[in-house]
């Protein structure tokens, strides 16, 4: 009996349909999409044996190795993971790499015990296909907006307001300058292009005619945004959130000193604020020769002497100073100077009441 196989992979995304993967962790690891668990049929020294025995002595040689490795407790501890996925999430779906023999035995053994499940035909590789082919065919679908704005004018913050908004620095795990690396590491390329897909064509799909998104360069860190892609959002139209100085400073100390100093202390316990520290100062090395040597000695002093008045008496204003010489003589000449260079592409601009109102606008 032929078991059911499944390839509309749009209403697997729109739907958010959750995904068991069945490939070994090396494979998860370097891609995998959002909704998607990994549960291995073999792990990765298992995978290993059988693909030597395969180019060795054949498929018949390698499915038969494969069998005896995984057996006895090994397999039913394996399939009871997977049936305990199920039994959570009663619509999940199974995958291997093409759809081929790992997944045809996972779908066969679930059938065997009680759990039938469907499978992807064509398995990661023709749903990674499909997401890629819908990044690359933007063109036309969707108006793009871009939000401009001075380092620390809180373009993130309204991002997160507007139902029609894409947050590519979230979806990058990076905010995307010299100090944008956050203490979650950054995705693979691969997983970056899927999250971006899913969040793009569940968009699309609630009748959004405008998107908006932060304006950004095609890389974010590590990761970059597909070429076809990115000259879609070349060709939006800009709008500027303008922010006095003083709010800008106190958005810049409530994300990249309060709530990362928070999260560093999660992570690391006692060690928290000396890795956070850590980090900071190598952000400064990281840009020591566009400061200049003196203005570098200087903000790097500020910013130990904020430190030293923190582990006073935990007062975190002098993180002000630091914050402000990094906004007023680094960040904002370099945008000024874009901005100059991109004016004919402004279509509006005025601080967040006025902004917010403009863009949504967009929403009708």
């Amino acid at each position: 009996m032929a078991l059911p196989l499944y390839d509309n992979f749009k209403e697997l995304v729109l739907k958010r349909t959750p995904l068991i993967d069945v490939r070994a962790p090396i494979e998860f690891a370097k891609g995998a999409f959002p909704t998607a668990v990994n549960l291995p049929l073999m792990d990765n020294r298992e995978r290993e044996l059988v693909g030597i025995r395969y180019k060795n002595n054949g498929n018949a040689a390698a499915v038969e190795l494969g069998h005896q490795l995984v057996s006895g407790k090994i397999r039913e501890a394996r399939i009871q993971a997977w049936c305990d996925f199920i039994d959570v999430h009663p619509d999940a779906m199974l995958y291997c790499f093409r759809g081929g023999q790992r997944s045809q035995i996972a779908q066969q053994w679930l059938h065997d015990r009680g759990y039938p499940i469907v499978r992807l035909k064509g398995g990661y590789k023709a749903f990674r296909g499909f997401l890629l082919e819908q990044l690359e065919s933007m063109q036309g679908r969707f108006n793009p907006i871009l939000l401009g704005g001075r380092t620390g004018s809180g373009k993130t913050l309204l991002l997160h307001e507007l139902a029609n908004s894409i947050d590519l620095e979230g979806l990058a795990k990076h905010r995307g300058s010299s100090f944008g690396a956050t203490i979650e590491p950054q995705p693979t390329q691969i997983n970056f292009e899927n999250s971006l897909a899913f969040d793009l064509l569940q968009k699309l799909e609630k009748g959004y005619h405008s998107l908006v998104f932060e304006d950004e360069g095609r890389h974010i860190g590590r990761v970059h945004l597909p070429l076809k892609f990115f000259q879609v959002l070349l060709h939006g139209e800009l709008v500027v959130l303008e922010t006095a100085l003083e709010e800008r400073i106190e958005i810049t100390l409530q994300e990249y000193v309060i709530e990362a100093q928070n999260k560093y202390k999660e992570s690391f316990k006692e060690r928290g604020l000396d890795e956070w520290k850590h980090t900071i100062q190598a952000s400064l090395e990281r840009i020591r020769k566009r400061l200049g040597l003196q203005r570098y000695m200087q903000i790097s002093a500020l910013f130990e002497q904020a430190c030293q008045e923190q582990g006073r008496n935990g007062s975190l204003q002098r993180h002000k100073e630091w914050i402000e010489r990094l906004l007023r003589e680094y960040y904002d000449p370099m945008y000024d100077y874009q901005l100059r260079r991109r004016a004919q592409d402004i279509s509006f601009r005025g601080d967040k009441k006025a902004v917010k109102e403009y863009l949504l606008e967009s929403l009708t």
